[in-house]
């Protein structure tokens, strides 16, 4: 394995271009530039993020590291919201990364998140008093630039009474969710293990997924699927199952 390398405090990324690689830091990234590629690193973060890509900044590459959030410590009352958080548009990768603690692992409309594992999600009251939504990967609608999520292990293991929602949250809080990819994932926990956009939704694709029953027996607290638009325009729903093979209808 790799010698990581020690750092200490949040850091900005304002160099196009740059590689951060080997690096172990307890802090947080804020990425304001271009091209930027994460690989092969830990974070640990009191940070609402450890990851976070500011708008007008695109092509970031998270990649074989490791994220962890320090829900005790951190901002809004102790509460780490996101593993990486893509608030830009264009070009958008989280791959091969292990997740947890914290309130999503993935917060983004649009890119290519694949092959993480992401668990153990953080529990918090906010600074409003109520326990905070908890989703491994969320969308938030209002974004057309295609999101693929595919391959993933997502385990949403928290008590619907302390927050949990999701393994996967497609919601329409900013608009229409849209051309979106559901390919081949472990889905586990959550309120529901997938919200599906609502109405609206459309060129959403949900194929060959596990819905698994380890945390609840229903994939979810209150079952696998909520907020389905069947009748959207080009939505397919196909192949998914549950982990003992049982056809997952929404």
């Amino acid at each position: 394995m790799k010698t990581l390398t020690p750092k200490h405090g949040d850091q900005e990324v304002t160099t196009d271009n740059a590689v951060i690689s080997g690096w172990d830091l307890t802090g947080s990234l804020d990425v304001y530039a271009n091209n930027v590629t994460i690989i092969d690193s830990r974070i640990t973060s009191k940070n609402w993020w450890a990851i976070n890509l500011r708008k007008g900044y695109t092509n970031l590459r998270v990649l074989h590291t490791t994220l962890i959030g320090t829900s005790t410590g951190g901002i809004d009352n102790g509460g780490a919201d996101y593993g990486v958080s893509n608030n830009s548009d264009g070009s958008f990768e989280v791959g091969w990364c292990d997740i947890s603690q914290f309130g999503a692992a993935v917060s983004t409309g649009h890119g290519n998140v694949h092959d993480n594992f992401a668990h153990n999600q953080a529990m918090f009251i906010n600074l409003g008093h109520e326990w905070v939504h908890t989703d491994s990967i969320i969308s938030s609608g209002d974004d057309t630039g295609g999101l693929v999520i595919r391959h993933n292990t997502l385990i949403n293991e928290d008590p619907i009474d302390k927050g949990a929602s999701a393994s996967v949250g497609l919601f329409a809080d900013d608009g229409p969710v849209a051309n979106t990819t559901v390919d081949d994932n472990w889905l586990a926990g959550g309120s529901y293990a997938f919200y599906g956009g609502d109405a609206g939704a459309h060129n959403i694709k949900v194929t060959n997924n596990v819905f698994s029953t380890e945390v609840h027996p229903n994939g979810g607290y209150y079952g696998f699927v909520a907020k389905w638009n069947a009748s959207g325009a080009g939505n397919v729903w196909s192949g998914n199952k549950t982990s003992d093979g049982h056809v997952v209808t929404p």
